[in-house]
């Protein structure tokens, strides 16, 4: 393999993480110039106030998972005041409803797993690897159509403040197609991020920043949470499909477990028809009671979830020329529209997302990681990627990263129409399909009890999956169509 290439959810993204590779940079070198950039490529539902997980696979040793996700605060033992604030998104065929305010701010994790991931896996300086995320920053990047649906979606949380709103509402009108959106006080922190890391989020002056909007207007998250806050390494959980080995996303985080047990599942079946797919998915939700979210916090809790029933959410994907790979979700949740003084961060609303907090809000004990659906994912074929994929999407993110792998690995798809094809997912007894799944099958289920809710078109509702693959030692990569997704080449 000679190439490298990066998979991203807009061409702003995807060329930052190109141009590190073509630097001499390798496949984590240009995740993270590819993250720092969707801070304002894509900055709706990522930043540095977010967090995130990235899967690394360096040809000839074992693969490696940093959990950056958001923790839950509270440890000052400050009793909170402030409610959270629900506002209903409405997605055309169906809606869902994000709580925001300081009642949902996590600690971010995101500057801590960028400079984590520089300093265990990079070739390159972190001051270097902004430099493109910051230029976008201060000299703005023009709204596509794709972030241009995002900003009208999530205009009442992204303009709930005045800060917001003199970023994305100038002048008192939402930002639309050919605009164009700039960021100079985010183009300033990250100046600071690549000269000095992540010591001034946690420890230093931002850090008080964020613990004092936050505590000021009645939320949970303080300085000793910010001070605690640590990237956690950890072993990839394992499947079988289709002769390769799947490597995902380990407890803490639920995502990826849950798609271990989906696929190998589908191997047992022997088939992929959407009503066998469906079957799984309703089984893998099943699967998801109090005694498995308390459980996700247990030593060895994968191992032995898959053995007792088997027997035995932004993001980017690069792949270096040495056959590297970096596969990292990032996310904000839909932004908790809490934006920190002076800094252009926008912490996250993970405390308020209700896919993350299955147990009731607030549940989350001081300084434990939120149970994410975000499930960074490579395949490997002795000991050889295969496959790197990932998506954004809330609880859609394991249907999405599922059936991706199932139409390349297992129905031998080109990787583009396998992230293009229509998809379903399974939730609360509903199946949602997009336009192109065979009605015969949707009928089936119909009879067979399940409520069947056909999309008039395709949706960002269900996932953007950025994916690089290598058969035969050829790259291939594909962006997500459903959020913007582009691809570029080094």
């Amino acid at each position: 393999m000679s190439r490298g290439v990066v998979a991203g959810g807009h061409p702003a993204t995807a060329e930052a993480g190109a141009w590190a590779l073509r630097e001499g940079g390798n496949a984590v070198d240009a995740a993270i110039a590819a993250v720092v950039a969707s801070l304002s490529a894509e900055s709706p539902l990522t930043g540095l106030g977010a967090g995130g997980f990235m899967l690394v696979h360096r040809p000839g040793t074992e693969p490696q998972l940093l959990d950056f996700f958001v923790a839950a605060g509270g440890r000052a033992g400050r009793e909170r005041w402030a409610e959270l604030d629900p506002v209903t998104i409405d997605f055309g065929d169906t809606t869902q409803v994000f709580n925001v305010g300081v009642a949902s701010c996590g600690v971010p994790g995101v500057p801590s797993g960028l400079a984590a991931a520089a300093e265990r896996f990079g070739s390159m300086p972190l001051a270097d690897l902004v430099v493109p995320g910051v230029a976008l920053a201060r000299e703005g990047v023009e709204v596509n159509r794709q972030q241009a649906y995002l900003f009208e979606l999530l205009e009442p949380i992204l303009a709930r403040e005045p800060a917001g709103a003199s970023v994305y509402a100038p002048g008192g009108r939402m930002l639309g197609l050919g605009d164009v959106v700039r960021f100079p006080e985010l183009a300033e922190t990250l100046e600071r991020f690549g000269a000095d890391g992540p010591d001034p989020f946690y420890r230093g002056d931002i850090a008080a920043a964020i613990a004092a909007k936050v505590e000021g207007e009645g939320g949970t998250l303080g300085a000793p949470d910010l001070d605690d806050y640590e990237t956690a390494v950890r072993e990839p959980v394992s499947a079988e499909f289709a002769d390769c080995e799947i490597l995902t996303n380990p407890p803490p985080s639920s995502g990826g477990i849950l798609i271990a047990y989906a696929l190998e599942l589908l191997t047992r079946a022997g088939r992929t028809d959407p009503e066998t797919v469906v079957s799984v998915m309703e089984r893998a939700q099943e699967a998801r009671t109090p005694e498995f979210v308390a459980g996700l916090y247990e030593p060895g809790f994968s191992r032995r979830f898959l053995a007792d029933r088997l027997g035995s959410t932004t993001h980017i994907t690069a792949l270096d020329g040495d056959g590297g790979c970096a596969s990292v979700t990032c996310s904000n949740g839909s932004g908790s529209g809490v934006f920190v003084d002076g800094t252009g961060i926008q912490l996250n609303n993970m405390l308020g997302e209700e896919d993350l907090n299955p147990l009731g809000f607030h549940a989350t004990a001081p300084g434990r990681r939120m149970p994410s659906m975000m499930s960074p994912t490579i395949a490997l074929r002795d000991g050889e990627l295969v496959l790197g994929l990932g998506s954004g999407g809330s609880n859609r993110i394991r249907s999405a990263v599922s059936q991706t792998i199932i139409r390349y690995l297992g129905e031998g798809m080109t990787l583009e129409r396998a992230v293009d094809a229509p998809r379903v997912h399974f939730e609360a007894g509903t199946v949602h399909a997009e336009p192109g799944i065979d009605s015969e099958a949707l009928a089936a289920l119909e009879r067979g009890g399940h409520r069947v809710v056909r999309w008039r078109d395709r949706s960002l509702y269900f996932g953007g999956v950025h994916a690089v693959g290598a058969k035969d030692g050829e790259p291939e990569a594909a962006g997500d169509s459903r959020r913007g997704g582009a691809v570029a080449w080094a």
